[in-house]
C-alpha cells in the first residue's frame, strides 16, 4: 500500500483571519508540504493541474521536478494531468523528463478535468472530453512505447517519424494512473491497458465508487490482465485530526461551512457521513481509513487532500504530523489484511525488475 497526499492547489481565504495567500506563498507552501511529506514517512505526493483561478498548479512537472530535487524517497504524481487539453507529445516529453531528473520515482494520473471553460482556452470541445481521453492516451502510449511513431487520428495533426525525447528511463514508460469520478469509460480504459485507476471519493457517497471500481476490476480481468482483486486501484479521502476529536470538530467547522469546495451544501456532519471526510481524533482516522477496503476491496494506493479550504500552512503541517503518528499502524494494519494474490502498488524499481526478468524468459 502506497499512502501518501494530495493537493489540488487552491488559494482559498482563510475564514479565522481573513487572510488570503498570495499565488507565490501558496506556491512555496506546496513545496514546504511535500518536504513534510518526505520527512514523516509517506510514499507519494501529489498535484493537480488547473489553468483557472483560484488554483496555483498550471505547471505540474515543474512544481515535482523542484520538489523532487528537496525530497529522498516521495514518489511524485499528479491529481490530474490533462490529458484532453495537453498535447500528448507535450506529456511524453515533459513527464519522460521528469522520471529521469527523478531517478524513476514519479508516475503520473491522467483525466479529463472538469473545468468546463479550460477546453476552449486550449482548443478543445468539451463535448469530445471522452474522445479527447482515448485518441489522446493511445498516442501518448505510442509515444513512449514505440521509438518511431507515424501516427494520424482525429484531433491532431499527424505525425510522420516522430521520435519523442527523452526515451522514458531504462525503456520503461511512467506508470499511469485513470483518474474518474464518474466516466466509465476512463474505468474502461485503465482496464484495457492494464493501468491503475484512481477513484477520488471525496465528494459522493461510497456506492457510487464501487459501481466504478467493481467495473473497472471486471473489465481489467475480461483483458487478461489478472483476476478482479488483482487490479490497480487507488482512493483518494480527506481528514481534519486533532488529539481530541471536538477540538478537531471545533476548529474545522468555519473552514468547512465557507470552502468553496464544501460549503452552502450539507452540514459538516451530514458530508462526514455520506462521504470520506473525517474530522475527529487520530484514531477514529485510522479506523475510518482501514474500513475503506471493506466496501472497495484491498486497493494499492491512498492518498488524503490535507491543505485545502483555507487552512494555513502551519496548520497543514501539523495535520501531517498527527498523520505520521498514526502511519506506521495504518501500514501493518493494510498489510496483516491483504491477500496474497494482491499485487504491491506499482514502482519504477519494480516493474524494470518485471520487464528483465520477461527477456530472460524469452531469452
Amino acid at each position: 500500500m502506497q499512502i501518501g497526499i494530495f493537493t489540488v492547489g487552491d488559494v482559498t481565504p482563510d475564514p479565522v483571519n481573513g487572510t488570503t495567500p498570495t499565488e507565490h506563498e501558496r506556491i512555496k507552501a506546496t513545496v514546504e508540504i511535500a518536504k513534510k511529506a518526505d520527512e514523516i514517512g509517506l510514499d507519494v505526493f501529489a498535484t493537480g493541474e488547473h489553468h483557472n483561478p483560484p488554483f496555483v498548479p498550471s505547471s505540474p512537472t515543474t512544481t515535482l521536478a523542484y520538489i523532487g530535487a528537496q525530497t529522498k524517497n516521495l514518489i511524485l504524481s499528479t491529481s490530474t494531468t490533462l490529458i484532453t487539453t495537453n498535447d500528448p507529445v507535450k506529456i511524453a516529453e515533459d513527464y519522460a523528463t521528469l522520471q529521469h531528473l527523478v531517478d524513476g520515482r514519479m508516475d503520473l494520473m491522467l483525466g479529463r478535468g472538469n473545468t468546463a471553460p479550460v477546453y476552449p482556452w486550449f482548443g478543445k470541445d468539451i463535448s469530445k472530453g471522452v474522445e479527447l481521453t482515448i485518441e489522446n492516451y493511445q498516442l501518448l502510449r505510442k509515444l513512449w512505447d514505440e521509438p518511431v511513431v507515424n501516427w494520424e487520428g482525429k484531433f491532431r495533426t499527424p505525425l510522420q517519424g516522430f521520435t519523442s525525447t527523452p526515451a522514458p528511463l531504462d525503456g520503461v514508460a511512467p506508470f499511469v494512473w485513470h483518474g474518474s469520478i464518474r466516466t466509465p469509460e476512463v474505468a474502461e480504459l485503465a482496464a484495457y491497458y492494464g493501468d491503475g485507476y484512481f477513484a477520488n471519493n471525496i465528494f459522493w457517497p461510497k456506492e457510487h465508487y464501487i459501481r466504478l471500481i467493481n467495473f473497472y476490476r471486471q473489465r481489467y480481468a475480461h483483458y487478461g490482465h489478472g483476476d478482479p482483486e488483482q487490479a490497480i486501484v487507488g482512493l483518494g479521502g480527506q481528514f481534519f485530526m486533532r488529539k481530541n476529536s471536538q477540538d478537531a470538530v471545533n476548529e474545522f467547522r468555519p473552514y468547512f461551512d465557507v470552502a468553496p469546495v464544501y460549503g452552502h451544501g450539507p452540514s459538516l456532519e451530514e458530508f462526514t457521513e455520506a462521504t470520506p471526510l473525517t474530522v475527529g481524533s487520530p484514531q477514529q482516522v485510522l479506523e475510518r481509513t482501514l474500513q475503506f477496503a471493506d466496501f472497495f476491496g484491498d486497493y494499492q494506493r491512498q492518498l488524503f487532500l490535507v491543505d485545502h479550504a483555507g487552512l494555513p500552512l502551519k496548520t497543514v503541517l501539523e495535520q501531517l504530523d498527527l498523520l505520521g503518528e498514526i502511519l506506521p499502524t495504518m501500514r501493518e494494519e493494510f498489510a496483516k489484511r491483504r491477500p496474497a494474490n494482491v499485487p504491491d502498488a506499482p514502482t519504477h524499481a519494480a516493474r524494470v525488475d518485471a520487464k528483465n526478468a520477461e527477456k530472460e524468459v524469452q531469452a
